[in-house]
Protein backbone atom coordinates (compact mmCIF):
# COMPACT_ATOMS: atom_id res chain seq x y z
CA UNK A 1 0.00 0.00 0.00
CA UNK A 2 1.42 3.44 -0.90
CA UNK A 3 2.58 5.48 2.06
CA UNK A 4 0.69 8.72 2.80
CA UNK A 5 3.93 10.39 3.93
CA UNK A 6 6.02 12.68 1.76
CA UNK A 7 9.69 13.23 2.63
CA UNK A 8 9.64 11.57 6.08
CA UNK A 9 9.36 8.01 7.36
CA UNK A 10 7.73 8.16 10.82
CA UNK A 11 8.13 5.19 13.10
CA UNK A 12 5.19 2.79 12.98
CA UNK A 13 2.66 3.97 15.59
CA UNK A 14 2.82 0.58 17.32
CA UNK A 15 6.46 1.36 18.14
CA UNK A 16 5.59 4.62 19.89
CA UNK A 17 6.74 5.12 23.46
CA UNK A 18 6.69 7.89 26.04
CA UNK A 19 4.96 11.12 25.19
CA UNK A 20 4.21 10.11 21.59
CA UNK A 21 2.33 7.04 22.82
CA UNK A 22 0.44 9.21 25.33
CA UNK A 23 -0.62 11.61 22.57
CA UNK A 24 -1.80 8.70 20.42
CA UNK A 25 -3.83 7.30 23.32
CA UNK A 26 -5.56 10.62 23.93
CA UNK A 27 -6.15 11.09 20.20
CA UNK A 28 -7.84 7.71 19.97
CA UNK A 29 -10.05 8.42 22.96
CA UNK A 30 -11.05 12.03 22.23
CA UNK A 31 -10.80 12.31 18.44
CA UNK A 32 -12.05 8.82 17.68
CA UNK A 33 -9.43 8.07 15.02
CA UNK A 34 -6.63 5.71 15.95
CA UNK A 35 -3.25 7.31 15.20
CA UNK A 36 -4.33 9.68 12.38
CA UNK A 37 -1.61 10.41 9.86
CA UNK A 38 -2.04 14.16 10.40
CA UNK A 39 -0.36 13.66 13.78
CA UNK A 40 1.78 10.61 13.05
CA UNK A 41 3.66 12.77 10.55
CA UNK A 42 4.73 15.02 13.46
CA UNK A 43 5.86 12.15 15.67
CA UNK A 44 9.57 12.49 14.89
CA UNK A 45 9.38 15.86 16.70
CA UNK A 46 7.34 15.16 19.87
CA UNK A 47 7.81 18.74 21.05
CA UNK A 48 5.71 19.80 18.00
CA UNK A 49 3.29 16.87 18.09
CA UNK A 50 2.08 17.41 21.65
CA UNK A 51 1.12 21.11 21.43
CA UNK A 52 -0.35 20.69 17.94
CA UNK A 53 -2.69 18.04 19.33
CA UNK A 54 -3.32 20.11 22.45
CA UNK A 55 -4.40 23.16 20.45
CA UNK A 56 -6.78 21.12 18.30
CA UNK A 57 -8.21 19.21 21.26
CA UNK A 58 -8.69 22.16 23.56
CA UNK A 59 -10.39 24.27 20.85
CA UNK A 60 -12.23 22.01 18.40
CA UNK A 61 -13.05 19.14 20.76
CA UNK A 62 -13.19 20.53 24.30
CA UNK A 63 -13.48 24.28 23.72
CA UNK A 64 -16.65 26.37 23.88
CA UNK A 65 -19.00 26.47 20.91
CA UNK A 66 -20.87 23.85 18.90
CA UNK A 67 -18.87 21.12 17.19
CA UNK A 68 -20.82 21.70 13.99
CA UNK A 69 -19.94 25.39 14.02
CA UNK A 70 -16.26 24.74 14.67
CA UNK A 71 -16.13 22.07 11.94
CA UNK A 72 -17.59 24.64 9.56
CA UNK A 73 -14.96 27.18 10.61
CA UNK A 74 -12.21 24.59 10.09
CA UNK A 75 -13.67 23.69 6.71
CA UNK A 76 -13.63 27.35 5.69
CA UNK A 77 -9.99 27.63 6.75
CA UNK A 78 -9.11 24.48 4.79
CA UNK A 79 -10.86 25.75 1.66
CA UNK A 80 -9.00 29.06 1.90
CA UNK A 81 -5.68 27.21 2.28
CA UNK A 82 -6.41 24.82 -0.63
CA UNK A 83 -6.03 21.69 1.50
CA UNK A 84 -8.24 18.99 -0.08
CA UNK A 85 -7.22 16.40 2.54
CA UNK A 86 -8.60 18.58 5.35
CA UNK A 87 -11.65 19.67 3.35
CA UNK A 88 -12.59 16.00 2.96
CA UNK A 89 -11.89 15.32 6.64
CA UNK A 90 -14.17 18.09 7.90
CA UNK A 91 -16.92 17.09 5.50
CA UNK A 92 -16.73 13.57 6.92
CA UNK A 93 -16.73 14.91 10.48
CA UNK A 94 -19.91 16.87 9.80
CA UNK A 95 -21.52 13.51 9.18
CA UNK A 96 -20.22 12.51 12.62
CA UNK A 97 -22.00 15.48 14.21
CA UNK A 98 -25.26 14.27 12.65
CA UNK A 99 -25.43 17.11 10.12
CA UNK A 100 -25.71 14.79 7.13
CA UNK A 101 -27.62 17.10 4.78
CA UNK A 102 -25.21 19.95 5.53
CA UNK A 103 -22.19 17.72 4.89
CA UNK A 104 -23.55 16.63 1.52
CA UNK A 105 -24.43 20.17 0.42
CA UNK A 106 -20.85 21.19 1.15
CA UNK A 107 -19.45 18.09 -0.58
CA UNK A 108 -21.33 19.18 -3.72
CA UNK A 109 -19.79 22.65 -3.48
CA UNK A 110 -23.06 24.29 -2.41
CA UNK A 111 -23.60 26.84 0.35
CA UNK A 112 -25.27 25.87 3.65
CA UNK A 113 -29.01 26.46 3.79
CA UNK A 114 -28.87 28.13 7.20
CA UNK A 115 -27.51 31.66 7.25
CA UNK A 116 -25.71 31.07 10.56
CA UNK A 117 -23.81 28.15 9.02
CA UNK A 118 -22.97 30.14 5.89
CA UNK A 119 -21.60 33.00 8.00
CA UNK A 120 -19.31 30.72 10.01
CA UNK A 121 -18.03 29.01 6.85
CA UNK A 122 -17.26 32.36 5.25
CA UNK A 123 -15.63 33.59 8.44
CA UNK A 124 -13.29 30.60 8.34
CA UNK A 125 -12.40 31.33 4.72
CA UNK A 126 -11.62 34.96 5.46
CA UNK A 127 -9.25 34.24 8.32
CA UNK A 128 -6.47 33.52 5.79
CA UNK A 129 -6.28 37.21 4.95
CA UNK A 130 -4.56 39.05 7.82
CA UNK A 131 -6.99 41.69 9.04
CA UNK A 132 -9.55 40.65 6.43
CA UNK A 133 -12.53 40.20 8.73
CA UNK A 134 -13.40 43.86 9.01
CA UNK A 135 -15.20 45.53 11.92
CA UNK A 136 -18.37 43.43 11.91
CA UNK A 137 -19.09 41.02 14.81
CA UNK A 138 -17.89 37.47 14.61
CA UNK A 139 -20.63 34.94 13.72
CA UNK A 140 -20.61 33.30 17.14
CA UNK A 141 -21.26 34.43 20.71
CA UNK A 142 -18.46 36.20 22.53
CA UNK A 143 -18.11 33.36 25.04
CA UNK A 144 -17.38 30.89 22.23
CA UNK A 145 -14.47 32.92 20.82
CA UNK A 146 -11.67 30.76 22.35
CA UNK A 147 -13.12 27.64 20.73
CA UNK A 148 -13.65 29.16 17.29
CA UNK A 149 -10.46 31.19 17.14
CA UNK A 150 -8.37 28.35 18.52
CA UNK A 151 -9.88 26.01 15.92
CA UNK A 152 -9.07 28.45 13.11
CA UNK A 153 -5.47 28.83 14.23
CA UNK A 154 -5.05 25.09 14.79
CA UNK A 155 -6.14 24.35 11.24
CA UNK A 156 -4.12 27.11 9.67
CA UNK A 157 -1.20 25.16 11.14
CA UNK A 158 -2.48 21.64 10.42
CA UNK A 159 -3.45 22.49 6.81
CA UNK A 160 0.11 23.55 6.13
CA UNK A 161 1.65 20.48 7.76
CA UNK A 162 -0.70 18.20 5.81
CA UNK A 163 -0.14 19.93 2.46
CA UNK A 164 3.63 19.89 2.91
CA UNK A 165 4.21 16.41 4.33
CA UNK A 166 1.26 14.19 3.31
CA UNK A 167 -0.39 13.16 0.06
CA UNK A 168 -3.87 14.48 -0.71
CA UNK A 169 -5.59 11.13 -0.08
CA UNK A 170 -7.58 11.13 3.16
CA UNK A 171 -8.47 7.47 2.55
CA UNK A 172 -6.77 5.01 0.15
CA UNK A 173 -7.86 5.69 -3.42
CA UNK A 174 -9.67 8.85 -2.28
CA UNK A 175 -12.74 6.73 -1.56
CA UNK A 176 -13.98 9.43 0.83
CA UNK A 177 -15.19 11.20 -2.32
CA UNK A 178 -18.04 8.66 -2.46
CA UNK A 179 -21.07 9.73 -0.44
CA UNK A 180 -21.67 6.31 1.13
CA UNK A 181 -18.06 6.05 2.29
CA UNK A 182 -17.82 9.47 3.91
CA UNK A 183 -21.23 9.04 5.51
CA UNK A 184 -20.32 5.65 6.94
CA UNK A 185 -16.91 6.89 8.11
CA UNK A 186 -18.55 9.84 9.82
CA UNK A 187 -21.15 7.69 11.53
CA UNK A 188 -18.46 5.45 13.01
CA UNK A 189 -17.08 8.55 14.76
CA UNK A 190 -20.44 9.86 15.93
CA UNK A 191 -20.31 8.57 19.49
CA UNK A 192 -16.87 10.06 20.13
CA UNK A 193 -17.63 13.38 18.42
CA UNK A 194 -20.84 13.90 20.43
CA UNK A 195 -19.34 12.91 23.76
CA UNK A 196 -18.34 15.90 25.95
CA UNK A 197 -14.59 16.27 26.53
CA UNK A 198 -13.15 17.77 29.68
CA UNK A 199 -11.11 20.91 28.95
CA UNK A 200 -7.43 21.01 29.84
CA UNK A 201 -6.54 17.32 29.70
CA UNK A 202 -4.08 17.74 26.81
CA UNK A 203 -2.00 20.24 28.79
CA UNK A 204 -0.38 17.43 30.79
CA UNK A 205 1.34 16.35 27.57
CA UNK A 206 3.19 19.65 27.11
CA UNK A 207 6.88 20.16 27.81
CA UNK A 208 6.17 23.04 30.18
CA UNK A 209 2.95 23.75 32.10
CA UNK A 210 3.60 27.49 31.64
CA UNK A 211 4.86 27.98 28.04
CA UNK A 212 4.54 31.75 28.11
CA UNK A 213 1.90 34.44 27.88
CA UNK A 214 -1.41 33.17 26.51
CA UNK A 215 -3.22 35.40 23.98
CA UNK A 216 -5.99 37.61 25.28
CA UNK A 217 -8.62 36.16 22.90
CA UNK A 218 -8.33 32.80 24.69
CA UNK A 219 -9.96 34.29 27.78
CA UNK A 220 -7.94 32.30 30.32
CA UNK A 221 -8.95 28.92 28.84
CA UNK A 222 -6.73 25.93 28.13
CA UNK A 223 -6.84 26.97 24.47
CA UNK A 224 -4.52 29.88 25.21
CA UNK A 225 -1.94 27.72 26.98
CA UNK A 226 -1.96 25.24 24.07
CA UNK A 227 -1.55 28.08 21.57
CA UNK A 228 1.39 29.55 23.49
CA UNK A 229 3.00 26.10 23.71
CA UNK A 230 2.74 25.49 19.96
CA UNK A 231 4.06 28.97 19.23
CA UNK A 232 7.08 28.37 21.47
CA UNK A 233 7.78 24.91 20.03
CA UNK A 234 7.34 25.83 16.37
CA UNK A 235 9.55 28.89 16.57
CA UNK A 236 12.54 26.75 17.57
CA UNK A 237 12.63 25.66 13.92
CA UNK A 238 14.05 29.08 13.09
CA UNK A 239 17.35 27.74 14.43
CA UNK A 240 17.68 25.69 11.25
CA UNK A 241 18.09 28.93 9.26
CA UNK A 242 20.93 31.41 9.27
CA UNK A 243 20.24 34.99 10.34
CA UNK A 244 19.69 36.33 6.80
CA UNK A 245 17.25 33.56 5.88
CA UNK A 246 15.38 34.02 9.15
CA UNK A 247 15.04 37.75 8.51
CA UNK A 248 13.82 37.10 4.96
CA UNK A 249 11.10 34.74 6.16
CA UNK A 250 9.93 37.06 8.91
CA UNK A 251 9.87 40.15 6.67
CA UNK A 252 8.06 38.36 3.87
CA UNK A 253 5.33 37.27 6.26
CA UNK A 254 5.00 40.76 7.70
CA UNK A 255 4.21 41.99 4.19
CA UNK A 256 1.93 39.07 3.28
CA UNK A 257 -1.67 39.93 2.39
CA UNK A 258 -3.08 36.40 2.44
CA UNK A 259 -2.78 35.84 -1.31
CA UNK A 260 -1.64 32.54 -2.79
CA UNK A 261 1.65 32.91 -4.71
CA UNK A 262 1.62 33.05 -8.52
CA UNK A 263 2.49 29.93 -10.50
CA UNK A 264 5.98 31.26 -11.23
CA UNK A 265 6.65 31.74 -7.49
CA UNK A 266 8.02 35.19 -8.19
CA UNK A 267 10.05 36.53 -5.31
CA UNK A 268 10.75 33.15 -3.70
CA UNK A 269 14.42 32.35 -3.03
CA UNK A 270 16.16 30.05 -5.47
CA UNK A 271 16.40 26.54 -4.04
CA UNK A 272 20.05 26.31 -5.11
CA UNK A 273 21.02 29.42 -3.17
CA UNK A 274 18.69 29.60 -0.15
CA UNK A 275 16.92 26.24 0.15
CA UNK A 276 16.03 26.62 3.82
CA UNK A 277 14.36 29.99 3.38
CA UNK A 278 12.53 28.68 0.32
CA UNK A 279 11.16 25.67 2.21
CA UNK A 280 10.04 27.76 5.18
CA UNK A 281 8.32 30.31 2.95
CA UNK A 282 6.61 27.63 0.91
CA UNK A 283 5.39 26.00 4.13
CA UNK A 284 3.94 29.36 5.18
CA UNK A 285 2.36 30.54 1.94
CA UNK A 286 1.90 27.56 -0.41
CA UNK A 287 2.88 24.24 1.17
CA UNK A 288 1.14 22.36 -1.64
CA UNK A 289 3.88 23.76 -3.94
CA UNK A 290 6.75 22.04 -2.11
CA UNK A 291 8.50 19.64 -4.48
CA UNK A 292 10.96 16.78 -4.24
CA UNK A 293 13.59 19.14 -5.62
CA UNK A 294 12.96 21.71 -2.88
CA UNK A 295 13.44 19.14 -0.12
CA UNK A 296 16.47 17.51 -1.79
CA UNK A 297 18.18 20.90 -2.21
CA UNK A 298 17.88 21.58 1.52
CA UNK A 299 18.63 18.17 2.99
CA UNK A 300 22.09 17.37 4.25
CA UNK A 301 23.26 14.27 6.13
CA UNK A 302 22.62 16.07 9.42
CA UNK A 303 19.05 16.96 8.45
CA UNK A 304 16.90 14.25 10.00
CA UNK A 305 13.15 13.81 9.59
CA UNK A 306 12.77 15.71 12.85
CA UNK A 307 14.65 18.66 11.34
CA UNK A 308 12.34 18.75 8.33
CA UNK A 309 9.27 18.64 10.57
CA UNK A 310 10.67 21.49 12.67
CA UNK A 311 11.47 23.65 9.64
CA UNK A 312 8.03 23.11 8.08
CA UNK A 313 6.38 23.73 11.46
CA UNK A 314 8.30 26.98 11.79
CA UNK A 315 7.18 28.20 8.37
CA UNK A 316 3.62 27.11 9.06
CA UNK A 317 3.44 28.90 12.38
CA UNK A 318 4.96 32.13 11.10
CA UNK A 319 1.86 32.28 8.88
CA UNK A 320 -0.41 31.42 11.81
CA UNK A 321 1.23 34.14 13.89
CA UNK A 322 0.66 36.67 11.12
CA UNK A 323 -3.04 35.76 10.96
CA UNK A 324 -3.38 35.69 14.76
CA UNK A 325 -1.74 39.07 15.20
CA UNK A 326 -4.21 40.64 12.78
CA UNK A 327 -7.19 38.96 14.48
CA UNK A 328 -6.12 39.82 17.99
CA UNK A 329 -8.51 42.67 18.61
CA UNK A 330 -11.46 43.20 20.97
CA UNK A 331 -14.29 40.84 20.11
CA UNK A 332 -17.53 42.59 19.24
CA UNK A 333 -20.70 41.22 20.80
CA UNK A 334 -23.17 39.43 18.54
Amino acid sequence: MPTPFRYTEPLPPRAATGRVAEVYAQLSRDFGIDKPVTFVVLSSAPEILAPAWALMRESLIAGPGSRTGKELAALGVSLANKCPFCVDAHTMLLHATGDHALAERLARGEQPEKEEHARVLEWGRRTRVPGGLGPEPYPFPRGHAPGYLGTAFAFHFINRIVSALLTENLLPGNVQRFRAVRSLAGRTLARTVRRPARPGEALALLDHPDPGEAPAWAGGTAVGIAYAALLKAAMTGAGLLDADDHDLVEQTLQDWDGAHPPLALNGFPDRRERPGARLALLAALAPYRITDEDVAAWRRPEHTDACLVRLVAYGAFVAVDRVESALNRPIART
